[in-house]
């Protein structure tokens, strides 16, 4: 299997987290997104949406970061990141879709503006941008750690999908000054986290 993707890409961390996690050999391949890599015609046919990362299995091609990460884990003989049970599975899609349409959103936000930009030579921050972000990632994180108290992991006593993918986005913590380092349970969450070798070798 061969993953475009982009080192500095949350989207793309959570992929590569769970592929060593579950032990799969998989090729990394590098796309540029400075350069407009993604934008080019043979990357197009891979993804239309112009986006890392994309997964190649074969003649298969798969987009959508929590998407391939459910794929990778049922190709998985015995792995315990996605769990077969209907209800157990249910609560990590549950958190995996509001990773993608809440916290990850939210976090780019920032990220972009106090970050990205100024790798760019894009400008200064939006001051207005930054609000509207600083108050998004504000409430839901709070949300988070409300849900976390008394938790080992998200969704009860085993580590997830779910964690992974809600986590990756937290590696911009200090450089996009994410409002989350006073919340006592998300960071306890977040410190076993980074103790896994996936996060340790995936570090941006």
């Amino acid at each position: 299997m061969r993953l475009y993707h982009h080192p500095f890409s949350p989207n793309a961390r959570r992929v590569v987290m769970t592929a060593l996690h579950l032990g799969l050999p998989i090729e990394l391949v590098s796309v540029d997104l400075a350069k407009g890599e993604q934008r080019q015609p043979h990357f197009l046919q891979m993804n239309p949406n112009g986006k890392v990362p994309v997964l190649q299995d074969g003649d298969f091609y798969l987009s959508e970061s929590h998407a391939i990460m459910q794929y990778l884990a049922d190709k998985t003989a015995g792995q315990t990141l996605y769990p077969a049970d209907l209800r157990a599975r249910a609560d990590v899609n549950r958190w995996m879709f509001w990773s993608a349409q809440h916290f990850q959103p939210a976090t780019s936000i920032l990220v972009w503006e106090r970050l990205v930009k100024g790798l760019l030579g894009l400008g200064a921050p939006d001051p207005i941008e930054e609000q509207r972000g600083e108050k998004l990632v504000a409430e839901l994180a709070e949300m988070l750690d409300a849900h976390l108290a008394g938790r080992l992991w998200l969704c009860g006593a085993d580590l997830t999908l779910a964690d992974l993918a809600v986590a990756a986005p937290l590696g911009y913590t200090e450089a996009a000054r994410l409002p989350v380092t006073e919340l006592a349970s998300l960071q306890a969450w977040l410190a076993r986290v980074q103790r896994l070798e996936a996060w340790k070798k995936t570090a941006m």
